[in-house]
């Protein structure tokens, strides 16, 4: 046996051991507990792809392994060429530019609290605040607006990937509440069935928006119909208090629901399931919530309307997001009904016997 090094400490020693309690310091950086759920994912899905961990099961095993990140493992992942090939990675998943973005911020934030700790170099941290993102025209996903009979083919399409009764209960659930709520598929993974309740007759969620904005929306009673369906598969897989639970969960091989909540990978996985069933082509959470906003517009609905079930911080960011929206431009279409009678003549003109 080698004799130890008396200029070697006990603390390097044993550093394979050593963990980094990223939920901990994480509060003073985020804005939101919104935000901070967010920052758990990408830090976890960076891990997943470069450092060959297992994805968590749901949000509270995320959160709960955030707690004791290895730091031999962030300090060997967490490198600035690592990072910046990692966002041209998910670049090439067509995730969104704000996705993104994101994903960067919760990287830096990461190597920033590191270094205040005293376990990455300052240099290094810096460095990393440098990477920039791929450029919009690489990494960004082009959205999709559906129809509403699109939207009714991926509301049926989601109950017929299921396997069992209470998954086709749970994805008709989800799919029901992000074609007609708009709700962003962080917010529906979050959700609690103690978010549900009454207001002067009226069924309505609490919302637990972006930057700590809750909000209320009222349930349609399609939608309540759905949630009744699947409350009878939840109650008997939850111990402890209901209202505190998941409104989303995990559904077992077998049809057994589980305690835990779905992710919003989770979400995420039914909207593209779904859309592959109906034959859509690819379709995101987001999209929906894009389709929502269309559709109303179409139908005259006053833009405040819009604004408050989207909840923006005001009508003028409304505004932006449906002057963003492919809306019809059916000039072409219009002329070519003038010229008609001469349009029609041209198929005759080459045909070949």
């Amino acid at each position: 046996m080698l004799p130890r090094d008396p200029n070697r400490s006990a603390l390097s020693t044993d550093r394979r051991d050593l963990t980094f309690n990223f939920a901990a310091v994480l509060p003073g950086r985020a804005s939101s507990r919104h935000t901070e759920r967010a920052y758990f994912r990408w830090v976890e899905t960076f891990l997943v792809d470069n450092a060959g961990w297992p994805e968590s099961k749901d949000i509270e095993a995320r959160a709960e392994r955030m707690t004791r990140l290895p730091i031999p493992l962030l300090l060997d992942a967490l490198t600035p060429s690592g990072v910046r090939a990692w966002l041209g990675v998910l670049a090439r998943r067509s995730h969104s530019k704000q996705g993104i973005n994101q994903a960067r911020a919760a990287l830096v934030t990461l190597g920033d609290l590191l270094a205040e700790a005293g376990w990455l170099p300052e240099v290094q941290a810096a460095t990393l605040s440098r990477v920039r993102p791929p450029k919009a025209e690489s990494g960004q996903r082009v959205g999709r607006w559906l129809s509403p009979s699109e939207l009714k083919a991926l509301m049926w399409a989601s109950m017929q990937i299921a396997t069992h009764e209470s998954q086709a209960a749970r994805n008709l659930v989800v799919m029901s509440m992000l074609c007609t709520m708009a709700l962003r598929r962080e917010e529906l993974a979050v959700a609690r069935w103690g978010d549900l309740s009454v207001q002067n007759n009226r069924v309505v969620l609490r919302v637990h928006g972006k930057g700590r904005k809750v909000a209320s929306v009222d349930v349609p009673r399609q939608v309540v119909k759905a949630l009744e369906a699947w409350r009878k598969f939840c109650v008997p897989a939850t111990r402890g208090a209901f209202t505190d639970s998941p409104l989303i969960r995990r559904v077992w091989k077998g049809g057994r629901v589980s305690r835990g909540g779905l992710t919003s990978e989770g979400v995420l996985l039914i909207v593209e399931e779904s859309a592959r069933r109906a034959n859509l082509g690819p379709v995101a959470p987001h999209d929906l919530r894009r389709s929502v906003a269309g559709a109303l517009h179409q139908a005259k609905v006053p833009i405040d309307t819009i604004s408050r079930l989207l909840r923006h911080s005001s009508i003028a960011v409304t505004e932006r997001y449906i002057q963003g929206l492919k809306l019809p431009n059916e000039g072409a279409v219009l002329m070519s009904d003038i010229l008609a009678d001469a349009i029609d003549l041209f198929p005759d003109t080459f045909d070949r016997d």
